[in-house]
């Protein structure tokens, strides 16, 4: 049984594996590596929703298996968040659906509505689990660029037109990991519209709905009068409370894809720990200054990236959201490529980034950095940054021939 798997041979090589690897490598050796890579929340849990967690631990009958949906508590408590947060009346029992994490959501989406051979409209770039997420299930992908203009549904509309089958879905996600662009109500209108017309299934990606930096919060698509006709909306508890190995987020929307997945999911987990899902629904129901306490962090990081990155000779546009900055390789550096630039990063600066070439075709020529660090540690990496940059130029003239070579 030499073989490869047929699932397996359709995944392609996982590009950031080359960049863990040499930092798992330089770790070993005792090297002190800043992690800008990987979106990992460095913030703790707040505490209330901790001390649920340990309190219900202790009781009677918490260890027995739970609701592959979620409890009937946690899904009243995240209709009641949108309905807040958004103005959107959910039914918890039929439109409301509990996952572990939105890419757990995603993917048993995919499982649960994909033919094999269906076709699904990705943006590129986008967060993985959008792509692979239909391509384990069977499906095929087609990109369109991610943008917040009419760009993207002129490239959405040529895809339908000249796709055969017809495309099935179509993924958005917005604010954007990575590129953390942010949509806009009116956006989302023109979605919807095209979806109707089409018959187009939409799923959105709002999981840092909560991480914004100016007064104008990112609005839900479930906001559009007749979305729910053909749109769910996947949401997570990771960064808006800091609970990413707690796994636990929600699909919720449309009552038939949200019974599709509930479907799938009940052949394959019962749910996450009772316990956590009731820490769950203390964080939604429970005081949420400690959200805005966190935004403020992440802000402040921001700012502290852009300003020393900036005196360090690269420039990065401000991110209006998100835990990230999608920043263009410094000037002089584009024809090194997003990976061998994030692996020379690493060894010659110690400090980690995720190459754009990860998170699809029209990633390359950008790095995603996170602000999973303190200003210190960013200042720090500043520093060594400007030094990298600076002593660049024999670098750069030994790998731009194989960069250029391996292009060809």
């Amino acid at each position: 049984m030499t073989e490869e798997f047929h699932r397996i041979k359709r995944l392609p090589p996982y590009v950031f594996e080359q960049v863990n690897k040499l930092k798992a490598a330089a770790r070993a050796r005792g090297e002190d590596i800043i992690d800008l890579g990987m979106g990992n929340p460095d913030l703790p849990t707040p505490d209330h929703i901790t001390e649920k967690l340990i309190e219900t631990v202790g009781k009677p009958r918490t260890n027995r298996y739970s609701a592959s949906r979620g409890i009937p508590g946690l899904r009243r408590a995240q209709a009641g968040y949108y309905d807040r947060r958004f103005g959107v009346k959910l039914n918890p029992d039929t439109q409301v659906v509990a996952t572990l994490g939105s890419k757990e959501g995603f993917a048993n989406m995919a499982q649960a509505i994909t033919a094999p051979g269906d076709l699904v409209l990705v943006p590129s770039p986008t967060y993985p689990i959008h792509e692979f997420g239909f391509i384990i299930s069977g499906g095929t992908i087609r990109h369109v660029p991610a943008s917040v203009d009419d760009t993207f549904l002129s490239a959405v509309d040529k895809a339908v037109k000249h796709s055969v089958p017809k495309p099935l879905a179509l993924i958005i996600s917005y604010p954007s990991n990575p590129t953390a662009l942010m949509a806009s109500l009116d956006f989302y209108k023109e979605v919807i519209d095209y979806a109707k017309k089409h018959d187009l299934i939409v799923l959105s990606d709002v999981a840092y709905a909560e991480i914004y930096f100016d007064d104008n919060p990112p609005p839900s698509i479930l906001q559009v009068p007749g979305a729910f006709d053909v749109a769910v909306e996947f949401t997570s508890l990771s960064k808006t409370y800091s609970m990413p190995g707690w796994r636990m987020g929600f699909c919720v929307g449309n009552e038939r894809l949200c019974a599709a997945l509930a479907r799938v999911k009940s052949y394959l987990d019962y749910g996450a720990f009772t316990p956590i899902q009731v820490a769950a629904t203390a964080a939604l129901n429970g005081p949420q200054d400690c959200v805005e306490e966190m935004r403020q962090i992440y802000k402040r990081r921001r700012d502290c990236l852009v300003e020393t990155f900036e005196r360090a000779g690269w420039p990065i546009p401000a991110p209006g959201g998100t835990m990230f900055a999608w920043a263009p390789l410094p000037p002089g550096w584009e024809k090194v490529g997003s990976l061998e630039f994030s692996k020379l990063l690493l060894e010659k600066a110690g400090v980690a980034v995720s190459p754009g070439l990860g998170f699809g075709e029209y990633g390359e020529g950008f790095v995603r950095i996170a602000l999973v660090e303190n200003e210190h540690r960013i200042r720090q990496a500043a520093r060594a940054v400007k030094k990298f940059l600076s002593s660049g130029e024999q670098t750069l003239h030994n790998v731009i021939p194989f960069a250029e070579a391996g292009a060809r």
